[in-house]
């Protein structure tokens, strides 16, 4: 089993539909059995999905009052799961910091190896309590970066965070979110990093909330379906990759 965070310093960067969009490739493109986790109290990626947001024991996990197995629901997506935020996690950050375990978040991702193959996180924006267990915890952490000097400055800064805080982390991985190439601002931003994956503004991402959309229904031969498998191909290579000897 491996873990992917989706986080973002910023918010508005397309965090939620891609990690949502991941989610369903792991599902459909290569069959996993795949746990998407809701840890943004928005929990957009949760009523994407299907939830009605309700529920209050979602913070309850992390005290260990409530097994994560019961929040667990199915998706209308073969082979895909959601553990749903609700407004709960509004608290999680004070009650992280005063639990002062840091790798609480790796112990319960832990305890889904068994039943899981990939667990794609959604994480709340910004560098929280929350977003530390969750750097801590992943595999790999992809980060959407819209083509625009701002963003890649707060991609730098994460980085930066995380080498001063001395966080064992997995590699980052930054994709360019919601390019438009009729700009000429994103133009310049791929040329100078023509190897980061990058996902086109689509209006098939924006309609997957209306009504009787339902997640994952982008025409197969679409830019943004080939540059969304494409992305996903690679985190697959990079999950499976043998790791190098010390």
């Amino acid at each position: 089993m491996k873990s992917i965070a989706v986080y973002s310093l910023k918010g508005g960067v397309g965090k939620t539909t891609l990690a949502v969009s991941l989610a369903w490739a792991s599902a459909t493109r290569s069959g996993r059995r795949t746990l998407l986790w809701d840890l943004d109290p928005q929990s957009a990626a949760s009523f994407l999905l299907g939830a009605d947001g309700r529920g209050r024991d979602a913070q309850a996990v992390f005290a260990r009052d409530v097994d994560a197995r019961t929040l667990i629901r199915p998706a209308a997506v073969p082979r895909l799961d959601l553990l749903p935020a609700d407004i709960s996690l509004r608290g999680l950050d004070h009650f992280l910091h005063g639990l002062g375990k840091k790798k609480r978040l790796a112990k319960l991702i832990d305890q889904a190896a068994g039943d899981y193959d990939r667990v794609i996180l959604d994480t709340p924006p910004g560098l929280t309590e929350t977003s530390e267990q969750v750097l801590r915890a992943a595999d790999l952490i992809v980060v959407p970066v819209i083509p625009s000097p701002l963003s890649r400055r707060a991609l730098e800064e994460v980085a930066a965070f995380l080498d001063r805080r001395k966080i064992r982390r997995g590699p980052i991985l930054p994709v360019y979110s919601m390019v438009d190439r009729r700009r000429s601002l994103h133009r310049a931003a791929l040329e100078a990093n023509p190897s980061w994956p990058a996902i086109p503004m689509a209006s098939a991402f924006e309609t997957m909330s209306a009504p009787g959309v339902g997640v994952g229904r982008l025409p197969p031969t679409s830019p943004a379906a080939i540059a969304l498998f494409a992305l996903w191909t690679g985190i697959e290579r990079r999950l499976t990759r043998p790791r190098k000897a010390d």
